[in-house]
């Protein structure tokens, strides 16, 4: 899907937002990479057997992750600035730079396609999905996480517990979303991505040829029992299986 006109690529959003990205990653305990997510989305992948190809990597932290726990991985970005930091952090490590719609890779040429927080965030999603088949030999997963679709979609009026939690447009109208610097503990990051319903992406997916045999709606670990986020999940990790 393109961007409205004189909206930037989300592609371009990101390089731009490439340095203060890094930052944020990599504050030790700032993100709910480190605080819970990654230990969930770890529990989706298939036992280290061939090669996996991780769709969108960033700086690079997923891979770097996935290599200590046994498995080999090339990481792609379309971020030159991200690969580049990528690079630094893992000289041995494999990481290009391509368009997740046009990914430099064979048919058939990966056991484990991941996609971790990254497919909100392209602009074309049904030829990423499409690109992610191909690269994936028969049998293969694709083990994604994005953000809720709910979670995009509305806001929460108030910091209590018990806010309400609105969705003022429509849920099923697919639009650009973040723009805004969100400020945390010092940092300032601005995200960009798109709200798509959640039907969207298992279109996407079941026209690829993929079977959805996972799914978990992940709420906030870190809050406390009751509090906003416990109410609404964040993210929504899935498993799918290439036919």
């Amino acid at each position: 899907m393109s961007s409205s006109p004189g909206e930037q690529v989300l592609r371009e959003a990101w390089e731009a937002e490439a340095e203060s990205w890094v930052a944020w990653a990599r504050k030790p305990g700032h993100d709910s990479y480190w605080n819970f997510h990654r230990d969930i989305f770890r529990g989706f992948l298939p036992l280290p057997d061939g090669r996996v190809l991780d769709v969108g990597c960033g700086e690079g932290r997923l891979p770097r992750d996935m290599k200590s726990w046994g498995y080999s991985v090339v990481g792609v970005d379309g971020s030159p600035t991200m690969v580049r930091y990528a690079r630094e952090a893992d000289p041995e490590g494999d990481y290009v730079v391509a368009d997740a719609a046009s990914l430099p890779f064979a048919d058939a040429s990966f056991d484990l396609v991941t996609a971790f927080m990254s497919l909100q965030d392209v602009d074309d999603l049904e030829s990423a999905i499409r690109e992610n088949a191909r690269v994936l030999k028969p049998g293969g997963y694709l083990c994604v996480a994005i953000v809720h679709p709910t979670s995009s979609a509305g806001e929460f009026y108030g910091r209590e517990p018990d806010a309400p939690f609105v969705i003022s447009g429509s849920y099923l109208e697919r639009r650009r979303v973040g723009g805004k610097p969100f400020l945390r503990d010092g940092m300032s990051m601005t995200f960009h991505s798109e709200h798509r319903p959640l039907q969207a992406y298992f279109d996407a997916l079941t026209g690829a040829g993929f079977k959805i045999d996972r799914l978990i709606e992940v709420p906030d670990a870190t809050e406390v029992p009751g509090g906003r986020w416990r109410r609404v999940p964040l993210f929504l990790d899935l498993r799918a299986q290439k036919s």
